[in-house]
């Protein structure tokens, strides 16, 4: 198995949609990115802390690669939109992918140009971060699958 991790404005959405792909064997979600150690939701959703609401995903590479995922990051949440997704405003909901390794890095980098380049976003920048991996803090149990466990729509939209 093998590891990625994104943010892309509220968690429960990008979680959900991470769980529909096959290849995908878990979704987490958590917060990443702080300046601190421990953290709880409390926390962040107050934007001082400077964690990110993330999905850490863990795949089969051999089902789905990690370009694949980065397809999905991309398709489901707006990447133009400094420090909100949507409603929800602050940095805990900046659109970032961090990177595991140097192969993660590099692909994050080229799927951001290529998606800059695919002309989807007319002449908006991108402000996506591609960021070097950092401590994973889990989220409480409430928020992991709460789409699911809510019989919620999804938060998030193709755009």
């Amino acid at each position: 198995m093998a590891l990625a991790t994104f943010g892309a404005g509220c968690f429960w959405g990008v979680e959900y949609f991470f769980r529909q792909v096959n290849g995908v064997t878990n979704a987490t979600c958590g917060y990443m990115g702080g300046n601190n150690e421990a953290t709880t939701y409390e926390e962040v959703k107050k934007g001082k802390t400077g964690h990110a609401e993330v999905v850490q995903v863990e795949f089969d590479p051999a089902i789905v690669s990690y370009d694949e995922l980065l397809d999905v990051f991309w398709k489901n949440h707006n990447p133009t939109t400094l420090n909100m997704q949507g409603g929800d405003i602050g940095t805990q909901y900046r659109s970032t992918i961090f990177f595991h390794d140097r192969e993660q890095k590099a692909a994050a980098e080229a799927s951001k140009l290529a998606f800059a380049r695919s002309g989807r976003w007319g002449l908006r920048h991108i402000v996506t971060e591609i960021v070097p991996l950092q401590q994973f803090h889990v989220a409480e149990e409430y928020h992991q699958n709460y789409i699911d466990k809510n019989n919620l729509p999804s938060c998030h939209l193709e755009y």
